[in-house]
């Protein structure tokens, strides 16, 4: 598998060009076409916001001629014929802005959940606090053995195979529960060509899987998380919490989704 057309949702905040640094490094290193998104709303037109919104198409393009990279432009939401919530435009990866930011009311709020679950691609969700850097270095494989997760990290191959370290984790109530199954992950990575290995967390009842996984010492170096999305129906994990959310909200963090 390979990423050929890749799209990523842009706004006026500073965060939007730290995604879309992201978006340009991976669509120059796989060949492919990037496709820009103007998500705004029409609040990112007002006040101070205004021409930062306005210069995000000539920004776009000007950063498309300096990568060399392939591309197109499209605007979404109230402003422009192509209504978000379709996803009318096909990606092998979609990059997304993560759900909590100060200037949330400029970015339309269909994402990134709404993009998660039905654009029927895998979404990288870049934190608004995330420090420009390296990504897809060191990986973390947050593994349940679900459906979802084996999605999410069948989409993820172009960039684990470019990874320095990769780490299988797995959480479960008895010790090695899900080791087994996380050893014949790493056995069918292998033969991607990909160097993984599983770290195992005891569920005790005293930490959440996110924070567990967070204090790890095979995974506090990571600079990516790939996981399932929303395993139980989103109305459950709404009401509950859930994995999937404490993925999405917290702030440090990029993580690759799939649903």
């Amino acid at each position: 598998m390979s990423y050929k057309d890749i799209l990523v949702y842009l706004d006026p905040t500073p965060a939007s060009a730290a995604r879309l640094g992201v978006a340009l490094d991976i669509a120059a290193f796989e060949g492919a076409r990037l496709i820009g998104v103007d998500a705004c709303t029409d609040d990112a037109f007002l006040g101070d916001w205004r021409r930062a919104a306005i210069e995000i198409e000539p920004s776009f393009k000007d950063a498309l001629r300096d990568k060399g990279v392939e591309g197109e432009f499209h605007v979404a939401g109230s402003r422009g014929t192509l209504v978000l919530q379709d996803y009318a435009l096909p990606a092998d990866l979609i990059v997304a802005p993560a759900p909590s930011s100060e200037a949330r009311k400029l970015i339309h709020s269909a994402l990134p959940d709404d993009a998660v679950i039905k654009a029927g691609a895998p979404v990288l969700v870049i934190p608004s606090d995330w420090p420009a850097g390296p990504l897809g270095k060191n990986v973390v494989i947050a593994w349940n053995g679900s459906r979802e997760a084996k999605r999410a990290v069948r989409e993820a191959l172009p960039l684990l195979k470019r990874a320095e370290k990769v780490a299988v984790f797995v959480f479960s109530q008895s010790r090695s529960t899900l080791r087994e199954s996380g050893e014949r992950l790493i056995s069918h990575l292998a033969r991607h060509g990909v160097t993984a290995k599983v770290s195992d967390w005891t569920n005790t009842g005293e930490v959440s899987a996110i924070e567990a996984m967070f204090a790890d010492l095979d995974t506090q170096d990571a600079d990516l998380v790939v996981a399932g999305a929303f395993g139980h129906s989103r109305v459950f994990e709404s009401l509950f919490g859930g994995v999937s959310l404490d993925l999405l909200r917290q702030p440090v963090l990029p993580v690759l989704m799939s649903h």
